[in-house]
């Protein structure tokens, strides 16, 4: 039996990521976990996320203009939480979370060199929309580590990477893989006699 519950934010499972912002110079750089992340658009790609105006990344990232979202693995799941509870504004969190910070190519933002994947975001439009403040923004630059890349194929190996994912206050690591985009109605091939 299914029954009504209070309206609320009950989509999930999310990516757990880092969103970099700052400088590259001595402590200038900050990290903040984020979940309230997606895709906007694939031409040109674009990306939203969703930030308090109370955190300290909100200011540096309004005045900025830019940010990079670096996807985190079950291997970097503590200092993923310990990011999302500590403020920046007391903490170096490279230093703390011995992460490597890697200037984006393109922008330059701060970004995580352990993570699989780091996007490099220019800010298009901030929208208040009531305890959070959504960035859309353009993504203008991806760095991937090519330990996950198959060198045959180009392809990135989601799997591999071991990402980590956020659902209601929980996380965890991605599951089984069941099939691609499209698998349901791909036709089966025919041998031919």
């Amino acid at each position: 039996m299914r029954v009504d519950w209070k309206p609320g934010t009950l989509i999930y499972p999310l990516p757990a990521v880092l969103i970099s912002c700052g400088t590259m110079e001595g402590g200038g750089a900050n990290l903040l976990t984020a979940s309230w992340v997606s895709t906007a658009c694939t031409n040109p790609p674009m990306c939203v996320v969703g930030i308090r105006p109370e955190r300290h990344s909100h200011s540096i990232i309004k005045e900025q203009g830019a940010f990079g979202i670096n996807l985190s693995t079950v291997s970097m799941a503590r200092e993923t939480d310990w990011c999302g509870v500590v403020s920046g504004r007391r903490e170096d969190k490279f230093a703390a979370c011995g992460f490597t910070k890697e200037a984006g190519t393109v922008l330059g933002v701060p970004l995580i060199e352990e993570s699989p994947i780091s996007l490099e975001c220019r800010v298009r439009e901030i929208t208040s929309l009531g305890s959070h403040d959504l960035f859309l923004a353009d993504i203008v630059g991806v760095r991937a580590d090519e330990q996950y890349i198959d060198p045959e194929t180009g392809a990135f190996d989601m799997k591999r990477a071991g990402l980590l994912v956020y659902a209601h206050g929980e996380y965890f690591g991605l599951g089984e893989y069941i099939g691609h985009f499209g698998w349901s109605v791909r036709k089966k091939k025919t041998k031919r006699r």
